[in-house]
């Protein structure tokens, strides 16, 4: 079975890169160092210290290993060749909710680097896939917990 591509922004393979840096030149030392400074308390099998940083190093080492295949799997989104006639990964969408007239700004991202709060937004979620290959005009629904939301796209850019 081949693994799954993961697309990413360069800003996003940046992201990804000083992550993957940071737990391994200065998380993995410092979980070290936790760790022995827990054995130095003696008895390990009723030492909570030592059991919280095994489980840091845990959770530590499965991040390195998830961003190691990430990375090797990325496919980088090259801005220039982002169409503005349709929306595809790379675009920043301005949409406007037709019911409410509210008027939203999303960047279309892989899932790798979605972040709602930041307005950045998976093509694999439901308003990402919804709007994929639509053009300035289009109306889309998209159905969310909340019900049906139908967005008029306004504006598309890099």
């Amino acid at each position: 079975m081949s693994e799954k591509e993961v697309l990413l922004t360069p800003a996003g393979l940046k992201k990804l890169e000083e992550e993957l840096e940071n737990l391994k030149s200065v998380k993995r030392r410092e979980v070290a160092e936790r760790i022995k400074t827990a054995i130095g308390y003696g008895d390990i099998s009723e030492n909570s210290e030592y059991e919280d940083a095994k489980n840091e190093q845990a959770f530590v080492e499965g991040r390195i290993i998830t961003l190691e295949k990430m990375l090797r799997n990325a496919r980088i989104i090259n801005e220039e060749e982002v169409d503005t006639g349709v929306v595809s990964i790379g675009s920043t969408v301005r949409v406007r909710d037709v019911e409410f007239k509210d008027e939203m700004e999303y960047l279309i991202v892989g899932s790798a680097e979605s972040d709602p709060s930041d307005n950045k937004i998976s093509n694999e979620s439901p308003v990402g896939r919804a709007l994929l290959g639509k053009s300035v005009g289009s109306t889309v629904e998209v159905n969310v917990p909340a019900g049906t939301i139908r967005y008029e796209v306004l504006e598309i850019r890099k």
